[in-house]
């Protein structure tokens, strides 16, 4: 009895080292997003999507698909470094949802001289060739 309590408990603690290394993997993730924006870098920022036909944005226009489309999108939204501003994040809540996928819901906020704005999302992450990428974002 005791060495099935042993092997339960060490299953249990080497699960929560894991789910703490994914949730760090994807709030660095996150961080270097901010990073790269703040930096007037949006193919940096884009290094945190999956680089796929099947991403899936959805902003104030509805849905859109593809890596190249959400790139080309955030190009004309955001021409220049005063229309992108200063990015921050508020993470609310980062939930695994299966060994491979994370919820995470969150606050953004641009600091810019053209106007702050600011808004929600939902990120859908998806461990796929043992890396998290975003694969569904919806801001508004």
């Amino acid at each position: 009895m005791r060495l099935l309590f042993f092997l339960l408990s060490l299953s249990t603690l080497i699960s929560l080292s894991a789910q703490n290394k994914d949730e760090q993997s994807i709030r660095k993730i996150l961080s270097d997003q901010t990073l790269h924006w703040n930096k007037g870098d949006i193919d940096g920022f884009m290094n945190g999507y999956w680089k796929s036909d099947s991403l899936l944005f959805v902003g104030k226009t509805g849905p859109k698909y593809g890596y190249e489309t959400t790139l080309k999108n955030y190009k004309k939204s955001y021409p220049d470094t005063a229309a992108m501003g200063k990015l921050s994040f508020e993470i609310l809540k980062v939930q695994q949802l299966s060994p491979d996928y994370y919820f995470v819901l969150g606050k953004w906020f641009l600091k810019r001289t053209v106007g702050d704005v600011g808004g929600a999302y939902t990120l859908i992450f998806r461990k796929i060739n043992n890396q998290w990428v975003i694969i569904a974002d919806h801001s508004s």
